[in-house]
């Protein structure tokens, strides 16, 4: 793996502490296996949807565990019946961990499964203390005491 040089962008910003580990994120996912395949759709400004092509589990067979900054989607098939004689199988049902970053403002509010697609909900939250505010200015003499 590369090392790179974050300097010349961390000159013009504050307070951006994780941007190297979603660098070293993104290159891990580029990198990584894209099993399953998934879609990330915009529903609206503040709505978003991930969308798994899970075919062949179940709903007991996937966990799904959000935490600060990530969303982690894992399924595991349950032991499979030894009695069957595949003459072909195209249907993967192999284990499998996906792991996706999200902003601070980013919750996830629900899950649902239909027809082999997982659709997972994700809901932009900006705190009142996040959002653009004016600020008057005043005198120098006001701002004294």
């Amino acid at each position: 793996m590369r090392n790179l040089d974050f300097s010349p962008l961390m000159r013009s910003t504050v307070g951006y502490d994780r941007i190297s580990q979603l660098f070293e994120g993104m290159e891990r996912a580029t990198n990584g296996d894209k099993y399953p395949p998934y879609n990330i759709i915009k529903n609206d400004q503040d709505s978003y949807s991930i969308v798994m092509a899970v075919a062949g589990f179940s709903e007991g067979d996937i966990r799904i565990t959000a935490t600060h900054n990530s969303l982690e989607v894992s399924g595991e098939t349950k032991d499979e019946q030894e009695d069957v004689e595949y003459l072909h199988r195209g249907i993967a049902g192999r284990a499998f961990t996906q792991t996706f970053e999200l902003a601070d403002t980013i919750k996830v509010v629900g899950a649902e499964m239909e027809n082999g697609l997982l659709k997972i909900a994700l809901q932009r939250e900006i705190p009142e203390a996040m959002k653009p505010r004016t600020i008057s200015i005043t005198k120098a003499d006001d701002i004294a005491a």
